[in-house]
């Protein structure tokens, strides 16, 4: 039997005026939002990269490159997808995650409920095996004052056939 893997992700984006804000399908803000080649949803991006990590597979940007048109405005939920059937062809599945989201606004706590649920349905989970919060920068770094977003991960994999703890 192979056991639980851990996989750490992460993904930054600066923000501008004139673009929506989406993460895992909802829309936050529908006038400020990432500059990306994809949707630049960064809560999708960082735990599709801790996914693949956690299997050993490529990164997300081996796999959905930004110089592809392919991936050109792809959307969060779609590229989850591809990174689960990825882990299912290596025999894996996704058991859980933890998302600390880095912005100044919009504030995260009144989407927290609404990520959780987008996201354990894009990774086939339960609510409760799935985690988002959101913090603040305090006016430090790149990312303060609005200028920019970002999304720490980390997620446990599992044998597929396996049943959670």
């Amino acid at each position: 039997m192979t056991h639980p893997r851990i996989g750490l992700g992460w993904d930054v984006h600066r923000i501008e005026p004139g673009r929506p804000l989406r993460l895992v399908g909802l829309t936050l803000d529908p006038d400020r939002g990432p500059v990306a080649h994809s949707d630049g949803d960064v809560l999708a991006h960082a735990v599709v990269d801790a996914l693949l990590g956690a299997a050993g597979l490529d990164d997300i940007g081996t796999l959905f490159p930004d110089d592809d048109p392919r991936w050109k405005g792809a959307a969060g939920p779609a590229l989850l997808e591809l990174a689960v059937a990825a882990l299912a062809d290596a025999g894996w599945r996704p058991l859980q995650v933890d998302a600390v989201i880095i912005a100044d606004r919009p504030r995260i706590a009144p989407h927290r409920d609404a990520l959780r649920r987008a996201l354990a349905d894009c990774l086939g989970l339960g609510p409760g095996d799935v985690n988002v919060k959101g913090k603040r920068t305090e006016g430090l770094g790149g990312l303060a004052g609005g200028a920019g977003i970002g999304c720490r991960a980390i997620v446990q994999i599992g044998p597929l056939g396996d049943t959670p703890r």
